[in-house]
């Protein structure tokens, strides 16, 4: 598994190995891809920076026309579609490994898609991942490991410690 990747599957899936690659040539990395709805499906891309730095509106347009003409190509859905590009923002989704290891020390919210000793669902603060584990240590205090390729969705929770570390410095001159 790719650290620097998302787990999809099905149709995201095929979305992810064709978007990826361009985000990357353009300098960007791919967060999530979503395909939501039926009779005109949606396709939301969330994507980071690949430099670190905050993504731009600027960013989400460029990387709206170029995804858009990729998707045109490949066609992966018959007939009409609407793309949406954004950042993942502060309480982003824990998509890919390198995610629960920046993130490190924050509060998050975990679901699984089998259970795990008889639950589904965690809270608590991220503690890292390794190459096929989230790590976690649950509000109850016990540390728990979740199989990356079992997670269905994770994200971090808003509080002010992640606000504080996520704020861009203010410039001094």
């Amino acid at each position: 598994m790719d650290p620097d990747l998302p787990i999809h599957t099905g149709l995201e899936a095929r979305f992810a190995a064709i978007v990826a690659p361009a985000l990357a040539d353009m300098g960007y990395e791919l967060v999530r891809i979503a395909v939501l709805g039926r009779q005109r499906p949606t396709v939301q891309i969330m994507a980071d920076r690949a430099d670190g730095a905050m993504i731009t509106v600027e960013d989400c347009e460029a990387i709206s026309h170029a995804v858009g003409a990729i998707i045109d190509v490949d066609d992966p859905i018959p007939g009409e579609w609407e793309l949406e590009v954004s950042s993942a923002g502060i309480d982003r989704p824990l998509t890919r490994r390198k995610d629960w290891v920046r993130f490190a020390g924050h509060l998050a919210k975990a679901e699984t898609g089998i259970p795990l000793d008889g639950r589904k669902r965690f809270n608590g603060i991220v503690l890292g991942a390794t190459d096929t584990h989230a790590q976690m240590r649950l509000d109850d205090g016990v540390e728990v490991a979740l199989p990356l390729q079992d997670i269905r969705k994770a994200k971090l929770v808003l509080t002010d410690a992640l606000i504080a570390a996520t704020a861009t410095p203010t410039k001094t001159n």
